[in-house]
């Protein structure tokens, strides 16, 4: 089941602050991005966070799950908790490189 166009309106649209919020449609599935930056997959309707360091004690409470066959473990964001998404997204914004520019 792809996630449908309503629910990725509705995560991005949760995403709160002074932050560009743009989606990218890749293989069915979503990556959002904040400030250009790739900060949340949304695979079936459900939003995964990468398990990095500096999010760990922030999400040490949420369930993980797999995105997609063959991808590693990740956090499973409830985004309708907006304060936890809040600080998540503040968090990876800070940490999360720009995308290399493709030549």
């Amino acid at each position: 089941m792809a996630t449908s166009k309503d629910y990725i309106e509705f995560v991005c649209g949760q995403i709160q602050g002074d932050y560009v919020v743009t989606s990218k449609k890749m293989f069915g599935e979503y990556m959002v991005y904040v400030n250009g930056k790739p900060v949340l997959l949304v695979c079936d309707n459900t939003v995964f966070v990468k398990k990095i360091p500096e999010v760990s004690s922030l999400m040490e409470h949420a369930e993980c799950g797999v995105p997609y066959n063959g991808a590693k473990e990740h956090f499973i964001l409830d985004v309708e908790n907006t304060e936890l998404t809040e600080e998540v997204i503040a968090v990876l914004e800070r940490v999360t490189p720009l995308p290399k520019k493709k030549k």
